[in-house]
């Protein structure tokens, strides 16, 4: 198993994103399993041509997301993903219902504009 990125210099993602896409999108797969060690900042810079800054913000966006965990000097690994993406999910999920619920919205109301939401992200 090996890490495959590519940036499109082209694209309309910043590449940090590229990067943080591809990552997680190989650790959703299972392309990279759980306790795949991360090349580290400066050597996936280094092999992608981007600044080590650019690289490390995408680390930094995938360990918030709860994708990768840093061990201090040991390293950066994959993380068991699904049980920190189910519960930032279940956070924000409960968040917004009960936002809505403040705004006076009906529940017909609230899950049309959770439909809407998800129809714009996965189309």
């Amino acid at each position: 198993m090996t890490l495959k990125i590519s940036v499109d210099p082209d694209s309309a993602a910043a590449p940090f994103e590229q990067v943080r896409e591809q990552v997680a999108a190989q650790a959703r797969r299972g392309a990279l399993p759980v306790g795949y060690r991360m090349p580290t900042v400066r050597g996936l810079a280094e092999d992608l041509g981007l600044a080590a800054n650019t690289v490390a913000k995408a680390y930094r966006v995938l360990e918030a997301d709860g994708v990768i965990e840093t061990r201090g000097r040991h390293g950066t690994f994959i993380a068991a993903a699904g049980d920190a993406a189910q519960r930032q999910v279940a956070a924000a999920a409960a968040e917004y219902a009960q936002r809505a619920h403040h705004l006076g919205l009906d529940r017909r109301a609230a899950l049309a504009a959770i439909e809407d939401a998800l129809r714009a992200v996965y189309g």
